[in-house]
């Protein structure tokens, strides 16, 4: 096996191994979802899709994406418009719906997430995490409570910012580095702070 691979290094350089690598990953990604030739997947992107079903993934025309989309086995789906970006260590996780609209730049090291991914009682977290890893993601719900999410045209999400269940964000707003929104955000706000509040409004 090491005369092997010393032969095989020794015909295809390392640049040509990472750009194969760097393929594979690519191609993995958009096995795994529905979108315009145009959208890009980067190799530091990842695609889980435990419904192996790609229209719960969609993504529009001219998109660039360098994180995580994650839709779970018991629901959810993710559908991002056009000329939007989502950053290298974000991560994009439904268990309901997420929809994030046109122009819409998400930094680095941003989480959104529209559920609460575990049930709340304690003895039935720990059997439910045990029949994850025993089974496999369930495709039932259960207990654990979703909420869409709605990301409007234009918004700028900066870097470490999380954005939990149930909020929208109105179209053109600007979400401060670090906040946590916890809570609907007005079209053209500029919001910042854990929970996140309007510091001012845009338009004025």
């Amino acid at each position: 096996m090491k005369i092997f691979t010393k032969l095989f290094l020794s015909l295809v350089g390392p640049e040509e191994i990472e750009e194969n690598l760097n393929n594979l990953k690519i191609s993995r990604c958009n096995a795994h979802v529905t979108k315009h030739f145009s959208a890009r997947f980067y190799e530091q992107a990842e695609v889980f899709n435990f419904q192996n079903n790609k229209e719960k993934i969609q993504i529009a025309e001219n998109s660039h994406i360098r994180g995580e989309l994650l839709v779970f086995a018991n629901g959810g789906s993710i559908s991002i418009g056009k000329n939007s970006y989502v950053g290298v260590n974000s991560h994009i996780w439904s268990g309901e719906n997420i929809e994030i609209g046109d122009d819409v730049l998400i930094s680095h090291n941003v989480n959104i997430i529209d559920t609460n991914s575990h049930e709340l009682d304690a003895l039935e977290r720990k059997q439910g995490t045990l029949r994850i890893f025993s089974k496999g993601h369930p495709e039932e719900k259960g207990s654990v409570v979703t909420s869409p999410i709605k990301i409007g045209n234009h918004v700028w999400i900066n870097f470490n910012v999380i954005i939990l269940k149930g909020v929208t964000i109105g179209e053109g707003s600007i979400i401060s580095a670090g906040s946590i929104v916890t809570k609907d955000v007005p079209p053209y706000s500029f919001v910042a702070g854990t929970p996140a509040t309007v510091i001012k409004n845009l338009k004025s």
